[in-house]
């Protein structure tokens, strides 16, 4: 079990919730490191979401964040992954 303030909840939109099975889920995460450092984070733990994690957006805090961006395990993180479509 992951200690509470060594633990980062991480919200799932979509096709990630679906592949999930849950709209969120809890990431065992130290300090702070980056976005990048996040997804790679993300894929090793939750090796179901890895192709689209590599893809999503993500945000930190209510606003989008780069892979050079730092995270910290109190922030807030969700994953949106990438949508297609457009007009009939």
């Amino acid at each position: 079990m992951i200690a509470k303030d060594e633990a980062m909840l991480i919200k799932l939109f979509a096709t990630l919730k679906d592949r999930a099975g849950a709209g969120e889920i809890t990431l065992s995460a130290e300090g702070e490191f980056t976005v990048a450092e996040l997804r790679a984070r993300i894929a090793a733990q939750h090796p179901e979401l890895a192709e689209l994690v590599a893809r999503s957006i993500v945000a930190v805090n209510r606003e989008f964040a780069f892979n050079d961006d730092v995270v910290r395990a109190m922030d807030e993180v969700a994953l949106f992954p990438p949508v297609s479509g457009g007009c009939l």
